[in-house]
């Protein structure tokens, strides 16, 4: 268990005097009545801390979001204020409103928030620890505090609840489901799928061209590649804890792999990482994925761990076409 999940560095609000000590720095938001918004900030080792910030009452803001922990998928909201989605890993989508929403560890997430409440106190911002026992995890939560110029007063209370869920993950899995990625031409999804819909992408909010062959009708795509990437709790390997991939713990060559190509060295790595999990005990090894060139992959996760996995492929976007059977 963390000690606590801080908002640009900084700890709690005081919300609770049993859970929280006095005395800690804590991030707060003005808002003013006047159009101005002004942000200083600066950067010390990789943490940046918001010294002021002055919102307009009744103005639009965007509040982008993002979870650099290592492990603890977060719930992100704002008390009386909804939350419009429109943007996640720099792509815009259908705008939806949110009371609140699952940011799991290395996800990116823009809303929309308008200062449009009547300021009868000051408000919470709240990231609470997912899927875990609450009681437990309480101190742990991060609160900061978004404060009206006209405010008659603390914020004080209970913090509004998160998903009440603990045993029942349906909530994130559907609210996953829910975000939509807007598109300018319809996307025809696999008919082996049928619970999922076309989804269409809105260029005049700025996206990436059209794919200059035209739409694609995934029902009919010739998949050239399928390989099932499995994870696994750390396994001990010659003496240290590392993470696997299909029973593989990769090891960076001295060698970077696009250097390696560039003055055709050998031996600097393999291209034989399988495509299914390797049965027998996890080795390290230097195994790179031989993708086909123009070809469609289609890649298959199973989280064997005990944990939330998040997965990001670098310069790539996934279409999501089908999950699993959820078994909590």
């Amino acid at each position: 268990m963390p000690d606590g999940v801080l908002m640009n560095g900084k700890g709690p609000y005081r919300y609770n005097k049993t859970l929280v000590p006095d005395g800690i720095d804590y991030e707060t938001i003005h808002v003013h009545p006047g159009n101005t918004s002004l942000l200083f900030c600066w950067q010390l080792r990789s943490i940046t801390s918001l010294t002021v910030l002055e919102l307009g009452a009744g103005k639009t803001y965007r509040f982008r979001v993002h979870n650099v922990g290592i492990s603890t998928s977060l719930n992100f909201r704002i008390q009386n204020h909804n939350m419009l989605l429109v943007e996640t890993e720099g792509s815009y989508t259908v705008q939806q409103n949110y009371t609140n929403l699952d940011i799991h560890v290395g996800q990116s997430y823009s809303f929309l928030v308008t200062m449009d409440q009547n300021a009868s106190s000051d408000y919470y911002i709240v990231a609470s620890a997912r899927f875990v026992n609450e009681s437990r995890w309480s101190r742990v939560t991060g609160v900061a505090i978004l404060h009206y110029s006209n405010s008659k007063g603390k914020a004080s209370g209970p913090l509004p609840d998160p998903p009440n869920d603990f045993y029942d993950k349906s909530f994130s899995m559907n609210q996953a489901r829910s975000i939509r990625f807007a598109c300018s031409g319809r996307i025809q999804v696999a008919t082996r799928h049928p619970h999922l819909t076309s989804l269409r992408w809105n260029l005049s909010a700025g996206a990436a061209r059209p794919n200059p062959q035209g739409s694609f009708r995934y029902g009919s795509i010739n998949v050239s590649q399928v390989y099932v990437l499995k994870n696994k709790p750390p396994a001990v390997i010659d003496g240290k804890r590392r993470a696997t991939l299909n029973g593989i713990s990769y090891s960076p060559p001295e060698t970077p792999p696009r250097l390696a190509d560039e003055y055709k060295l050998k031996g600097v790595y393999t291209l034989d990482f399988p495509s299914r999990p390797l049965k027998g005990a996890p080795k390290i090894g230097r195994s790179l994925i031989d993708g086909t060139y123009r070809g469609f992959m289609e890649i298959i996760f199973q989280n064997n761990d005990t944990k939330m996995q998040t997965y990001h492929m670098d310069g790539y976007a996934f279409f999501v076409v089908g999950y699993a059977n959820w078994h909590g």
